[in-house]
């Protein structure tokens, strides 16, 4: 409690809105989260750890490319739309 409202600062701008720091540290904590699930689920269907590693390692890094096009792909959409 003693700590929460210097770290609140750091999350939250002035106006109450999420922070871009906020905003790359939850983005990081998810793809952590999806690529322990994928290495789980990768070791209950392989029974092999090393199997689920390389999958979990393989997985991360290409849905950061799949995401980052994705995002180019909606910039790209957006300013079509907005042009019509």
């Amino acid at each position: 409690m003693i700590l929460d409202q210097p770290i609140k600062k750091w999350f939250v701008d002035t106006t109450g809105q999420d922070s871009n720091i906020k905003s790359f540290v939850k983005s990081v904590s998810w793809r952590t989260v999806g690529t322990i699930d994928t290495i789980v689920i990768s070791y209950f269907v392989t029974g092999q750890i090393k199997m689920a590693l390389s999958i979990g390692s393989v997985e991360v890094v290409s849905k950061i490319l799949l995401y980052y096009f994705h995002e180019r792909a909606w910039e790209k959409i957006t300013k079509v739309k907005v042009k019509a």
